[in-house]
Parts: structure tokens; sequence; C-alpha cells
């Protein structure tokens, strides 16, 4: 694999994007990176897992998001309310994001990676999409959910992830000029966008001498 890279994916809910995501780290034999990057913050920055949970893709202050959960321990850390905040906690997940695209290939589902690792000629965008009705199934069927709530699910979720991208770049979420490459998964389907990803990546490798 040479030195790392890294395959940053941008994703509307219920478009499998994540699963995307690992079938394509599986089969790249690289790590893959959503919610295990959470812990890595947490650990690094040696604050509760659950801070940063609060304030996963939301474009809100995370303090505020753990208070109103009724999370006691959040008080143990009112003097440190600047690294609680919206940009405090967005600057310890960068860290954590840059520091390991110098340690290892991966892939990296949303927390705006693709704007972090902006200036990182090693680093691959993606923003996958798919057909609302496809998503509406998805969503349905993976968390027993009707229709319509699934519906309702998948707008406000998309809105949540797109303020919280939009709020901490000069981009806009799921815009086709914001990424490297958008792809539509209804076109092919999971497996087959995993294959024609695959086979994208090896036609832009070997990396430009930039990369390596």
């Amino acid at each position: 694999m040479g030195n790392p890279f890294i395959l940053t994916i941008g994703r509307q809910f219920g478009s499998g994007g994540r699963i995307i995501g690992k079938k394509l780290a599986d089969t790249l034999g690289i790590s893959f990176y959503d919610n295990e990057l959470i812990t890595l913050a947490a650990k690094e920055s040696g604050l509760c897992p659950e801070v940063f949970e609060r304030a996963d893709e939301k474009a809100s202050s995370g303090l505020a998001h753990a208070c109103n959960a009724g999370l006691s321990y959040v008080s143990l850390y009112a003097p440190y309310a600047d690294i609680l905040s919206n940009e405090g906690l967005f600057k310890i997940q960068s860290d954590a994001i840059r520091k390991l695209s110098l340690r290892e290939s991966c892939v990296i589902v949303g927390r705006c990676a693709d704007y972090i690792l902006r200036d990182d000629p090693r680093c691959i965008s993606l923003f996958i999409h798919d057909k609302m009705a496809n998503r509406v199934r998805r969503v349905a069927s993976r968390q027993q959910l009707a229709a319509e709530q699934a519906r309702e699910l998948i707008a406000r979720t998309d809105k949540s992830r797109a303020a919280y991208y939009d709020y901490f770049t000069n981009k806009t979420w799921g815009l086709a000029a914001s990424y490297n490459f958008s792809i539509d998964v209804s076109v092919l389907g999971i497996d087959p966008t995993v294959d024609f990803i695959k086979n994208m990546l090896e036609r832009i490798r070997p990396f430009p001498a930039s990369f390596l």
C-alpha cells in the first residue's frame, strides 16, 4: 500500500454509505473509522465518549447536547466549557483525524473528514447518495419503522448532517463540487458500487508523486 492514503465518505442517511465504506475497507485491507473516531478522540482528549456522541455530526453545542441529556458528569467539566464547546470538540476530532491519516491508510465516514484533510493530496473524498424510495426501504427495514417514520427520520438526520457540515466548512454538504466524486447508489446497487469505487481507485493508483 505504500504510504497511508485516506478515503473519506460523506453520505445521505440511508444511502448505504457506511456499508459501502466498510466493504471498501475490508476489500482494500485497510482500517475503517466511523463511530470508532469518537472512541479515539475521547482517548486522546481524556473526555468521556458520551460528550462526543452528543455532539456527533450536530451543529449545536456539544456541551448543550450533553446537558440536555442530563449527563451528570458534565458538571465536572464546567471550568472547561471552551473545550466542550462546538468548536472545541470539533478541533479535538480534527486533530485525531489528522494524526490518524499520518499513521495508516483508512476509510473515514462523515465528521467533515474531507474538509479536515482538504490539503492532503493523499485524501480522496466521496459523497454517496441514493433515491429516496431506496433509502426509506433501507432505514425502515434496519430500524423496524413504518415508511413515513423512516422518511421523517431521514429528513431530520440529513438536515442535522448538512447543518454540521456547512457550519464547519466553506463548502455545501452533498453538493458534488464539494467532493472528488459523487456517486448515486441507485445506478448499480451496493456491492457493484463497491466494485466500481475499488476499480476507480486502482486507476488512480499508483498515486502521483505527491501521494508517495
